[in-house]
């Protein structure tokens, strides 16, 4: 039932150890008789083939084990910053988030943000310092490390022992000697930050200087990690197995059930009409169930995998997905152990389950029985923007659309992964947070769908305007014998402020050009506009104006003057001192203090205009810049290496500005623009 369920994500940096601290723990619960290794492929939940291969995980795994009558279900998340949005995904199934620490690194980029993202999604938090059976390690350092960064609410609910072999309980317990000094001491300062939060227990506390009972402790511990008043730490070795039972029975006895953790929050309707929503983890109410996580499976087909915050689901159940007005039959209700997937009958509120071949389950999705939780949302999920990209082609001819089909799927699975086609520049981009990350994607694409691409740098999207006003001409006249073709175009140009797109004026008089030809002399210009005129990109800022021209009584077409409106209209750019324009984006930086002088140095380097800085807790700092965007190609890969993986950054549309002089001459004489006849 509900109040026995306990749901924990493992998260942290790559490295940390969170897939054989997963193995650590269901050895110890009995779930698996032997630990796998992931150096030697055999883990529960790093299963996929390109686990195996780079061995990290690569996407969040669900496990689920039984300890002292309660079910614990854990979500064991990747540690690579370029998988972060998989990470994120997590944090909507569970209460609790453990942030593990490798105990010789200390705190790491990923450690900052995962603590961060838990604590504004008001879930409770605990550190998990995993590898204490290191030699020569500073976890004093360390703990005044995390408190510094992370506040005074972080405080050891246990202790490491007789050089790192065991741990030592230092909140129900007050005796003893640890590696890092006297138990007391530890314990008297976790049981004062618990007993803040509870006046009338702080009263007995103070005045009687009774010990608590484990009872009286229960729900205002609770309550400090429901509020962040506090942050438990606690020490392990997933190698050795230090510390596993001590942080087993801290999740079955101290982390929060689901009618006691921060509920999540929901809402229904679109827009500004929508109105937060209480879901509450009643069996009997309806079934209200948020999907964090799908795969597609060439072979398998679709899994969606979803926790359920109301409702109980049974095989038999009929669910409609997101706003469907047709349901489907649940079928088959799968538990996750890893790769493998046991069958079972319901599940109950607070449960995490999984449904198979169902294939318009989605991302982000949620699923419910009755037409009165239409519109119903999770709340918006903050991810990482995409910031590195590949040009996408076919390898073999006859791919694209298979391409195509199979980024779709891929994308469908990992909510910071984007594709794009640009119509414009004929070219389809594939955008992810890193270089490691598209490229685990294109080997899935090769390995899992036989499907291979080429690659290159996307093309920058520049723009051509002009800069004085100018006057065209052109007299299209062919004679073949017969009929022949004849049309004349006066027209001008003047440039519109950035932004101002295109504007057409006919101000034709007399019918020199009768009416029915001035679409064409429109088309002829169009042309022009979309292909370009000098580097062959899109013009814009433009207005046009026709005035004067001729035509034949027998020798005018519509073809005649689309092509004396195109060469007029050329003729008028060339004369009207053309620009190159580049897009212009606004960037913010994050980046570690001692590292911000080396960021805006290089920021300049690459034509950037630092717009102001600011503080960021704890010891980062926000550089605003704005940067032509052709300027920041493989800045993802740039700042993770100058910052050792620390630094983040965004971007955005901002405006387009000429080209320097120097640029616009080389794509001017890249340029070969395709023959056409006169």
């Amino acid at each position: 039932m509900t109040e026995n369920i306990r749901n924990i994500a493992l998260v942290g940096q790559s490295d940390t150890g969170k897939t054989t601290l997963t193995e650590a723990l269901l050895l110890e619960s009995g779930a698996i008789n032997t630990a796998g290794k992931v150096e030697n492929g055999n883990t529960v939940c790093d299963f996929e083939p390109l686990e195996k291969e780079h061995q990290h995980s690569l996407s969040v795994a669900v496990v689920n084990l039984e300890q002292n009558d309660k079910h614990i279900n854990i979500l064991d998340t990747p540690g690579y910053p370029d998988f972060m949005g998989h990470s994120l995904s997590a944090l909507c199934a569970v209460e609790s988030v453990a942030v593990v620490i490798n105990a010789s690194a200390g705190i790491e980029m990923i450690t900052r943000r995962m603590l961060e993202q838990a604590a504004t999604q008001k879930l409770c938090r605990m550190i998990i310092i995993n590898k204490i059976d290191i030699p020569e390690l500073d976890l004093s350092s360390l703990l005044a490390e995390i408190k510094t960064a992370f506040g005074n609410e972080c405080l050891p609910i246990n202790l490491p022992a007789e050089n790192g072999t065991k741990v030592i309980d230092c909140f129900l317990n007050n005796t003893g000697e640890s590696d890092l000094g006297a138990v007391e001491k530890a314990h008297t300062e976790i049981i004062d930050q618990v007993v803040e939060v509870d006046e009338d227990l702080m009263e007995i506390y103070l005045e009687q200087g009774d010990e608590l009972t484990p009872e009286q402790l229960h729900k205002p511990f609770e309550k400090a990690l429901r509020e962040g008043h506090l942050v438990p730490i606690c020490f392990v070795s997933a190698r050795t197995g230090a510390g596993i039972p001590e942080l087993l029975n801290i999740f079955t006895e101290l982390m929060p059930n689901p009618l006691e953790g921060n509920p999540h929050s929901f809402f229904q309707g679109e827009g500004d009409k929508a109105t937060s929503l209480t879901i509450t983890p009643d069996p009997d109410k309806h079934i209200v169930a948020h999907v964090f996580k799908v795969t597609a499976d060439p072979f398998i087909g679709k899994l969606g995998v979803f926790r359920i915050h109301q409702g109980t689901i049974t095989k038999d159940s009929q669910l409609y997905i997101g706003d469907a007005r047709k349901p489907f039959k649940a079928g088959h209700l799968l538990k996750l152990q890893g790769k493998q997937q046991i069958e079972v009958e319901q599940a109950f509120p607070g449960d995490i389950c999984a449904l198979a071949k169902v294939d318009t389950i989605s991302f982000n999705t949620v699923l419910h029985d009755s037409h009165d939780e239409d519109q119903i949302h999770h709340e918006t999920q903050e991810f990482p923007a995409p910031m590195y990209g590949l040009a996408i082609s076919a390898k073999r001819q006859g791919d694209e659309q298979k391409i195509g089909t199979t980024l779709q799927r891929l994308a469908g699975e990992d909510p910071c992964l984007q594709l794009k086609h640009d119509a414009v520049l004929n070219q389809t981009v594939l955008r992810g947070l890193g270089e490691l990350h598209l490229r685990i994607t294109l080997e899935k694409m090769q390995k899992h769908y036989n499907v291979e691409v080429e690659t290159s740098q996307p093309k920058i999207p520049y723009r051509e305007t002009i800069s004085i006003n100018a006057e065209g001409h052109h007299r299209h006249k062919k004679q073949t014998g017969g009929a022949g073709q004849f049309g004349e175009v006066f027209l001008r140009v003047e440039p519109l402020k950035r932004g101002g797109g295109f504007e057409f004026v006919n101000a034709i008089a007399g019918g020199v050009i009768p009416s029915v030809y001035i679409p064409a002399v429109q088309k002829g210009i169009q042309q022009v506009l979309e292909s370009g005129a000098i580097v062959g990109y899109p013009l814009q800022d433009i207005k046009v104006t026709i005035y004067d021209g001729k035509h034949h009584a027998v020798d005018s077409k519509e073809i005649a003057f689309v092509s004396a409106g195109k060469k007029a209209f050329l003729d008028a750019i060339n004369k009207a001192k053309p620009l190159v324009l580049e897009p212009i984006v606004k960037a913010e930086i994050t980046t570690p203090e001692e590292q911000m002088g080396t960021i805006t140095g290089d920021l300049a380097s690459k034509r950037g205009r630092i717009q102001g800085s600011e503080m960021r807790p704890p010891n980062m700092v926000c550089v605003k810049a704005e940067v032509p965007l052709s300027e920041l190609n493989n800045y993802q890969t740039e700042l993770k290496s100058a910052t050792g993986g620390n630094g983040s950054f965004t971007m955005e549309f901002s405006h387009y500005e000429p080209v320097p002089s120097n640029i616009q001459q080389q794509l001017r004489a890249e340029f070969k623009p395709s023959e056409s006849e006169d």
